[in-house]
């Protein structure tokens, strides 16, 4: 992924001298972003696994290494007289070195490179799946922090009210009843500001753990804004352009890098099935070396052919062929599943900016107002406090189902980009 690679190089400098555990008082997604792609743990066990391909790769190019053997003959260890130790018996010292024939290390070194990279698109699909989880967590919190502060200045209307009426109860203008009655009504307030706080510190919670820093100080704010502004000639990071829906299923073709794994995967089938063939050709085995028969020094040479006569790879052929069928099985499951992918995440997009639009246009400047009109009635004494509980209830409401369109929107945005594979651009 072109985008996180400058993260990758640069995070270790703009780290020194800092603890592990730091987060900013003002936390923006691009500074999680990073912070996941430097210490996600399950991301950087994915590193592992191509550093661990990387090493067999080195094995598997390898050529196979010779054999030095050394033999003694007739030696007369129980002989009276013994006689010189190399003038009384056979001395044969040789080098065996294995030719391995039909081209299998070529074919062995190549499925292990096309493996390695099969392992690193792999990883990167790591990366774009958490990259989507941390967009997720982020705006998880955003839209905690978002509903905590409309929680509490809606109690903190609540408390002027409670105020108002204790006034005015003390000018005899209301009842005790009608006062006690705000002031029961005022724990559903509270209940709501605590339902926030909760929601917010788990949400924290979460993200923290996405980053690999899980016992870092959660104190930090978030800056980010629930409201998307696709109006501009450049799209937010990670949210996809307007285009056409065959446009998206092209783009997602081309990038997802799952569907290149499985390519690659596909590819490594291939060649291992050439590999298993080419293991039905005998490997040559060139033997030459010195021999020392009594007093004679002579040279010994030879060669050796197995003969493929009760095995001839059958196993591993036909382990191949279905290896290559699973890995074409898997392929198109994959492309399948993109598409649809795109397809969920395209209608998903289109419903959610209609629910935002009709939200915005039907109900929250109308709730807005209401509650205003309703609430300076009642300041004027000209309506009872029920109606005022009820523009507050239908207020606060609004504004939670609003909050969570703008969330919503926001993410079925992100789940498109990462569906077409954004984050491989």
């Amino acid at each position: 992924m072109k985008w996180l690679l400058p993260f990758l190089l640069l995070w270790p400098s703009a780290c020194l001298g800092q603890t592990n555990d730091e987060i900013p008082e003002q936390l923006e997604l691009k500074k999680a972003l990073e912070i996941a792609v430097a210490n996600n743990p399950q991301l950087k066990a994915a590193r592992n696994e191509i550093e661990i391909i990387d090493a067999e790769n080195i094995d598997a190019a390898k050529r196979l290494n010779p054999a030095l053997s050394a033999y003694f003959e007739d030696y007369r260890l129980f002989h009276s007289e013994m006689g010189p130790f190399f003038r009384t018996q056979e001395i044969t010292v040789r080098l065996d070195q294995e030719i391995e024939t039909g081209g299998k290390r070529k074919l062995r070194a190549h499925a292990a490179a096309v493996r390695s990279q099969a392992q690193k698109a792999q990883t990167d699909n790591v990366t774009r799946a958490l990259v989507l989880d941390v967009r997720r967590a982020y705006f998880q919190a955003v839209l905690a922090q978002t509903n905590l502060e409309n929680a509490e200045t809606i109690l903190q209307e609540i408390d002027r009210v409670i105020e108002l009426n204790r006034t005015r109860f003390e000018q005899g203008d209301i009842s005790g009843a009608e006062l006690k009655r705000v002031e029961v009504e005022r724990l559903k307030f509270v209940e709501d500001v605590f339902a926030s706080k909760l929601a917010l510190v788990n949400a924290k919670s979460t993200l923290l753990s996405l980053l690999g820093l899980p016992q870092a100080n959660p104190s930090f704010k978030l800056s980010g804004p629930l409201t998307v502004d696709r109006g501009g000639s450049i799209p937010p990071e990670g949210i996809p352009p307007p285009l056409p829906y065959t446009d998206l299923e092209r783009r997602a073709l081309a990038k997802r890098p799952d569907l290149m794994a499985s390519m690659f995967e596909q590819k490594r089938a291939d060649t291992e099935t050439l590999h298993q063939r080419s293991l039905r050709s005998p490997n040559i085995t060139v033997t030459g070396g010195y021999k020392r028969n009594l007093l004679d020094n002579t040279v010994a040479f030879g060669i050796a052919l197995p003969l493929k006569v009760f095995n001839k790879n059958e196993g591993g052929i036909a382990r191949a062929a279905a290896e290559k069928a699973r890995a074409d099985n898997l392929a198109a499951h994959t492309r399948s599943l993109i598409l649809l992918d795109v397809q969920k995440g395209y209608n998903s997009a289109e419903i959610n900016r209609q629910r935002v639009e009709y939200i915005e246009k039907e109900s929250i400047q109308k709730a807005d107002e209401s509650r205003q009109i309703v609430l300076t009635a009642y300041r004027l004494g000209e309506i009872d406090l029920i109606h005022l509980l009820d523009a507050e209830r239908a207020f606060r409401e609004t504004r939670k189902t609003y909050n969570q369109a703008l969330y919503e929107y926001r993410m079925s945005l992100y789940e498109l980009g990462s569906a077409i594979g954004l984050e491989a651009e």
